[in-house]
Parts: structure tokens; sequence; C-alpha cells
């Protein structure tokens, strides 16, 4: 893996097998890496630990293969027996300096924030990158506070590490949070939930990109 200090948060899928409508999860996650996804978190709530684990295993080949990152939503026993990339954890998880702690320095530690003031504390703790949201109504997650996008601009404008967007993003709104200046945008139903998946990863990544 690249150092912690360089990685691409462009395309950030955040994985959720229930808008897949039954089809492969592996595969769909390729086709969305080959449509340009620069970082995958796993994130399967609805998962047992064991289910957990073998998707795990199986993600972390995947990420291997393309030499991506794989980010482990929440569960730091996971991450920490398949050797994921980093952990991200919200603000009703494990602090992200415990989370810290335990990885060490060489790992990545993301944290949910939806202020400035967690941002900072999340900065306080060690994490390498925040995600901010949500930005807007999303169905893939219930328990949100909306941020909006002056909010969001603020956030990124005042801290020095890199900022994600996440909520609701898709290709109606993606140009407008792109215009905020932050660094990657996590997706979820606007790449697996399409039928071509590649294709969707291919737009949204031509449509933040400031390249």
């Amino acid at each position: 893996m690249k150092s912690n200090r360089n990685i691409n948060y462009e395309l950030y899928l955040v994985s959720d097998r229930d808008v897949l409508g039954g089809r492969d999860f592996i595969r769909s996650l390729e086709e969305a890496i080959l449509g340009g996804v620069t970082l995958i978190q796993l994130r399967e709530k609805s998962a047992t630990s064991s289910e957990f684990y073998s998707l795990a295993v199986k993600v972390k080949e995947l990420t291997y293969k393309y030499n991506i990152p794989l980010i482990i939503n929440d569960r730091l026993d996971i991450a920490l027996a398949v050797d994921a990339d980093g952990v991200h954890v919200g603000q009703d998880d494990m602090p992200a300096n415990v989370v810290r702690d335990i990885l060490g320095k060489d790992k990545i530690v993301g944290v949910s924030t939806a202020t400035l003031e967690e941002a900072l504390k999340a900065i306080e703790d060690g994490a390498d990158y925040i995600g901010v949201g949500a930005l807007f109504p999303t169905d893939t997650k219930t328990d949100t506070r909306i941020v909006t996008l002056d909010q969001l601009k603020n956030i990124k404008e005042n801290i020095n590490i890199p900022v994600v967007g996440i909520g609701g993003i898709n290709e109606s709104n993606i140009k407008s949070v792109s215009d905020t200046g932050i660094d990657g945008v996590a997706i979820v139903s606007a790449i697996l939930g399409k039928q071509d998946i590649r294709e969707a990863a291919v737009k949204l990544y031509n449509d933040f990109s400031r390249k």
C-alpha cells in the first residue's frame, strides 16, 4: 500500500450488498474499480462477524490485485484479522485515538464528522482523513445529520487533512460537491445501484476530478 499520506480519495466506494439486486458482490466491486474507484470501504451492517470476515478476505484480495486501499467500517477486529489498510469510525464508534493506538501509525484512520469541531477533534485523535455529511438525503444510512455545501467548504478550508463528502451524492449533484474543493466523494447507490456499474463509476470520476 502507498503511504497513508498519499492516498487518492477521489472516488471512495462504500459497499452495500442490498443495492446490488442479487448481483455478484466481488464482481460488482471489480467493475467499480475498473471504472475508476480509488478506494473501497467495506460496510456491511447486516452481516454476521463470520460473514463480514469472509467478505473482507475476498475484498482484500481484490483491492490488493488493483493496488487500492481497503478500509473496514467500524470493525477494528476484522481489519486486523485481514490486515486491511485502515478503519473508518463514526462518532458513536470506538474513539479514533484508540483505533490509532491499536492500528499503529502506518494504517489509515478515517472519522465521520458533521461539524468543524468534530473535524478538529478527529485530527487531534490521529485521523488521516474525515468523511463529512450527510450532504444530501440518502436511503443507505438513516441516522444522518445534514451538512450544507457551505458548511462542507468551511470545514475543508479550516483543516489540513483530506475531506471526503458523504451522503446521497450522485450524478446530479457531484459537480456542486466538487466545487467545494474537497478531496473525494463517498458513493454507494450511484455506483452499485446502477445497471452498468463500470460506466457509472467512469462518469462520476470524470465529473468529480479536477485534473
